[in-house]
């Protein structure tokens, strides 16, 4: 009764357009009222104990050194460099684009602020050599799932702390795994482009050691930022916490003092933005928190376990049933509100089929990525659609070769527990 009233209830609030903080925190409210002795209070004391972390400080900060990074000239900066390396290949446009959103995924931690960041300046650039806007949105959209893979990743810290996982771990396990998306949707790209013939001679870069000498040179500061993060946090240095603040000063210094772009207008508004974002976020983490709360005492969690074991004891079928039922709640519920309310349901499931949590943690990402260009909730395609000032219908036509390759590179990332697991040592 507990887990139909919880769920029905959740649901029935979604179907209303309730917003899903607020879902979260009525159907906890209703359920416990009539089918729990649990004390109303203690759903209170629960949302401000879960706010009041040292790891959840990551990230606005990470949010807002991405949005300083990305008005103060770094972002333009990538895209030069890496028009350098791969702009002399057929769809060279295109690489550029996924290289470069690899490049700021290492700086900014979130898919839409990767999708502005690069968009603004590559969409145009795409347009203008005859790509189509579908297919300038379309992979724009797609390459910015790659912001919350490579580290930092905004959703990985929340995930480490609902499930009680290392942050470190699960940042240097989204390496490899968010280079092997990147390299999946090149090659996408380059299939695309070689078939359709759109790519003339004369649109190709031509290769330039001293060119791209003088690109890195110039990008140095910029792609030193993730050597900051990453090695301080891998070198015991600082924690994940700490960088993100560090992050925020050394963008501050950057963008204001070296590249001289970052006006005190930007800062201000790059400051309100944060404040929009974290404001979405917290309440929903708090009443997300409550929810897993509630489970856990009711022991929703096994139960649901023991059904899906009881349908098959097979890893692989259990790994599939819950990649597609995660790519379905992607495509509904925000990413934020996902991992905190699945974490607790679905991690005692992966772990009892000897799953590695930091393994798992990459593919609810990475499920949780592809929502971000799946209809209806799909963040991804309405920026890309803004910046590309086209319709959602648009972008969605130009993304589905690149979703495809999305779920490839999740399967890859799945039944390959080695690709996340190999640069930390298991």
């Amino acid at each position: 009764m507990t887990i139909l009233i919880l769920f029905a209830t959740l649901f029935l609030f979604i179907l209303l357009s309730v917003p899903v903080g607020i879902s979260i925190g009525l159907s906890t409210i209703i359920t416990i009222y009539f089918a729990s002795d649990i004390d109303l209070s203690t759903i209170i004391q629960k949302i401000f104990s879960s706010l009041d972390s040292f790891a959840i400080m990551a990230i606005p900060f990470f949010m807002f050194a991405g949005l300083i990074m990305g008005r103060g000239g770094i972002s333009r900066r990538l895209v030069d460099f890496a028009n350098s390396l791969v702009g002399w290949m057929v769809g060279g446009l295109a690489m550029v684009t996924t290289v470069t959103s690899m490049f700021f995924a290492a700086i900014s931690g979130s898919g839409p602020a990767t999708v502005a960041a690069i968009g603004s300046f590559m969409i145009p650039e795409m347009e203008k050599k005859r790509y189509g806007i579908g297919l300038a949105t379309g992979l724009t959209a797609a390459a910015g799932t790659i912001g919350v893979i490579i580290p930092p990743s905004i959703p990985f810290i929340l995930y480490g702390v609902v499930g009680e996982v290392s942050i470190g771990d699960l940042f240097i396990a989204g390496i490899l795994p968010g280079i092997f998306i990147g390299i999946t949707l090149m090659v996408t790209s380059f299939i695309l482009i070689k078939r359709k013939g759109i790519t003339k001679k004369e649109d190709l870069e031509v290769i330039s050691f001293k060119k791209m000498l003088k690109t890195g040179w110039d990008a140095k500061w910029s792609l030193l930022t993730p050597v900051i993060i990453l090695g301080g946090i891998y070198g015991g240095v600082f924690t994940p916490t700490e960088a993100s603040v560090v992050a925020v000063v050394y963008g501050l210094l950057i963008g204001g003092f070296v590249y001289k772009e970052l006006k005190w207008k930007e800062i201000y508004e790059c400051t309100l933005e944060t404040l929009r974002l974290m404001g979405a976020t917290l309440y929903m983490i708090g009443l997300s928190v409550a929810f897993s709360f509630l489970l856990t005492v009711e022991r929703i969690p096994s139960t649901i376990a023991d059904g899906i074991i009881g349908f098959s004891d097979n890893p692989i079928i259990i790994m599939l049933l819950i990649n597609v039922f995660l790519l379905v709640v992607g495509a509904f519920v925000d990413a934020v509100a996902s991992i905190v309310i699945l974490t607790p349901i679905l991690l005692p499931i992966v772990m009892q089929i000897g799953v590695d949590p930091v393994h798992f943690g990459i593919i609810l990402v990475a499920n949780l990525a592809i929502g971000y260009i799946t209809p209806p909730v799909g963040v991804n395609l309405f920026v890309s659609a803004a910046v590309g000032k086209t319709n959602i219908e648009t972008v969605v036509r130009g993304i589905l070769p690149f979703f495809i390759a999305l779920l490839i590179s999740l399967i890859f990332i799945t039944y390959m527990p080695s690709l996340s697991l190999l640069l930390i040592g298991k």
